[in-house]
């Protein structure tokens, strides 16, 4: 299962991002996952929750927002959602497609508690 080694990694850039910021709590982690990022989006958050235990994070909730793959014809310009793995212009029918979405493993938005007086509810959110 490589989603536990993506959360560990993840957790670095947590932990350096709420230190940073002088944070003593990370309450949310929102990701974008493509659907051909390679990634289990179940298996990701069950790697999360087993990772945070312990952590700045602990009580922390992990948002997913899975991406779909959207794609662009080179030939006629045509584009489509794909979803079943056919990538063929729905226009053409021709298969030189370029891939605009759904590879993505990016990290959206973490939301942190710190010491410093912030009027927003949960702190700051870096986005």
């Amino acid at each position: 299962m490589h989603e536990l080694s993506l959360v560990a990694s993840l957790f670095d850039t947590l932990e350096e991002t709420a230190h940073e910021h002088h944070s003593r709590k990370i309450t949310l982690v929102r990701l974008k996952v493509g659907k051909l990022a390679g990634v289990v989006p179940d298996l990701l958050e069950s790697a999360f929750d087993t990772y945070k235990k312990g952590t700045i994070a602990g009580d922390a909730r992990l948002e997913i927002e899975e991406v779909p793959v959207r794609l662009r014809c080179r030939d006629c310009g045509g584009g489509r959602l794909d979803a079943d793995g056919d990538f063929a212009c729905l226009a053409c029918g021709g298969r030189n497609v370029e891939i605009l979405e759904g590879r993505e493993l990016l990290v959206e938005r973490i939301e942190l508690e710190t010491d410093d007086p912030d009027p927003s509810p949960g702190g700051p959110a870096l986005t």
